[in-house]
């Protein structure tokens, strides 16, 4: 058990990492999948204690790959981070190895896969964020910082199917964000409950972005 002292100082902590962060991937954001993670992690019947310290830290490397324009995996990063922070708050070793597999695991684009229900549960409440509402405006937040010059290309659907990274290139937009990636997040998350609130967040997005399409085509 983690009591709420050493939580909080965790949270203190965690918190320093996001000083002057892009919008997309800000402290608002780890509050939010905070908040996400312990809902769904209460029904999931998760560990709390492992699940809201995961949370709080999962994000701690991120500022900082997209400083490097994606160098490096941030979730590896972070969990490096985190076990160390962890270590010198003298938390008991077991605890500290499945914080750290939530964090580096919670992450869609690594080769890393959540095997306990805690990382289950982190992984899909920070999915759960990149779509709906907020996944729509953050995904126009990223795509700025990461320096697209373009609100779309029309290219978007063509370049989906050909299986690259266009992330930090001329050819990136919010839109091919959501054409390679946002748009499969419903089919990739893990919990019978995330997988629920997923359906919901992911009808909003996509009536958005045909929307979108209608106005740019002067149909609406």
């Amino acid at each position: 058990m983690i009591n709420n002292q050493v939580k909080e100082k965790i949270r203190i902590k965690a918190k320093t990492f996001f000083k002057d962060a892009s919008g997309c991937h800000d402290w608002s954001h780890v509050e939010r999948v905070v908040k996400l993670a312990m809902k769904i992690g209460k029904i999931e019947k998760a560990d709390l204690d492992v699940l809201e310290v995961a949370a709080l830290l999962h994000d701690i490397g991120r500022k900082e790959e997209m400083k490097s324009k994606g160098s490096f995996c941030h979730a590896e990063k972070g969990a490096e981070i985190a076990r160390l922070i962890l270590g010198d708050l003298k938390i008991d070793k077991e605890i500290i190895d499945r914080i750290c597999h939530c964090i580096i695991s919670h992450r869609n684009r690594n080769n890393h896969l959540p095997k306990t229900i805690e990382a289950k549960v982190l992984f899909d409440a920070d999915k759960l964020d990149s779509i709906g509402a907020i996944g729509v405006a953050r995904d126009f937040l990223f795509a700025g910082y990461a320096g697209s010059k373009n609100l779309y290309t029309g290219n978007e659907k063509i370049l989906s199917k050909q299986k690259k990274n266009y992330s930090y290139t001329k050819e990136d937009s919010a839109i091919l964000e959501y054409e390679i990636i946002l748009k499969k997040i419903k089919n990739k998350m893990i919990t019978k409950t995330g997988t629920k609130y997923a359906v919901d967040r992911h009808a909003y997005m996509k009536n958005y972005f045909i929307r979108f399409w209608k106005e740019v085509e002067g149909k609406l």
